[in-house]
Parts: C-alpha cells; structure tokens; sequence
C-alpha cells in the first residue's frame, strides 16, 4: 500500500495500517530520538510517546504525504519534552558514520571528535546541522520538525558550519 493509503486506513481506525507506516521507518525514528535523549531508554520512551501521540491525532493530519515529516516533529517534541522533564540537554550521540566500521578504536575517536565540535556552536545550529547530515533529512522537514522557516534553517546550517570550518582550520595550524 502507499502512503496515502496506510494514512487513509489508519485514520478510519485501522491500527495495523498505522503499524505499518510507523514500522517503515522504525531505524530512523530511534535514531533521530538517540541522537536527541542520548541513550536506548528514553530514545523508546519517545517512541512509545510518539506512537500515542499519532495514534491519538492521526485525524488531524491534512496532507497524508507528510505522514513522516509530521511524525518526525512529534517524534522531536516528545524528545525536547524529556529533555526538559530532565533538565538536561543531549544533542547527537551515535556518530561512527565517517569513521571505520571496523576499527572500534577509530570509531571512538570520530565519535570525540564530533562531540568535540558540536560543542562549539549553539543549541539551533548544532539541531539543525544533526538533522541535516546525520540524519538526512531535506530542508522542508527540518523546518517542520524545528517549526522555523527553511531560510531560517538553511541559516542555522551555514553559520554553523562556518563556525564547524574554522574550528578545524585553527586546529590544524595550532
């Protein structure tokens, strides 16, 4: 079935058509949390949130095709909202992506070293340039997900990175 149809389905109450577009995307969904919350925990207690949450306002939902970008949002609100209960923020843990999937060694280190300059800039860019590159995730969605605009967005990334680049050029020539 398509998206528009699972949609359909599921907001006639068929609850094994909403299973189904939420287990699509299961993988990204508990990255996206990890990568907010910081551990396994939270990162399924979002979930679970999350999954209410759709199930409770599916019928909301104007434009099927924006199941996932509108899921994704909900899936960041119930995040944010741990984070504050928490009253700690963990923004991007899981970063072997860059490093060699091999060498856990490496990994480690690309994993420090990223954390290393997210630090650097603040809470928005650090948000939207995760979502961007770690997660894929194109301009418009992130701009749902973060309730800005896209120009905002595609600020947050440039400055952000800007900032990233002259991080680094200064580490290379200390």
């Amino acid at each position: 079935m398509i998206i528009k149809d699972l949609v359909k389905s599921a907001k006639q109450g068929n609850k094994e058509a909403l299973l189904t577009l939420i287990l699509e995307d299961k993988d990204d969904y508990y990255r996206l949390a990890y990568s907010y919350v910081g551990n396994q925990h939270d990162a399924m207690d979002a979930m679970e949130d999350m999954i209410v949450k759709i199930y409770e306002k599916i019928h909301q939902l104007r434009k099927p095709e924006m199941f996932y970008s509108w899921s994704r949002s909900i899936l960041v609100n119930s995040c944010k909202d741990q984070l504050r209960k928490r009253k700690k923020i963990i923004l991007v843990d899981e970063f072997a992506t860059t490093a060699d999937a091999h060498n856990p060694h490496t990994q480690q280190e690309a994993v420090l070293e990223v954390h290393y300059l997210l630090e650097h800039i603040n809470e928005h860019q650090r948000e939207a340039i995760t979502l961007k590159y770690l997660h894929d995730l194109d301009y418009k969605t992130i701009a749902a997900i973060t309730n800005v605009s896209i120009g905002t967005v595609k600020s947050r990334i440039f400055q952000g990175m800007n900032k990233l680049r002259d991080i680094v050029r200064r580490d290379l020539n200390d």
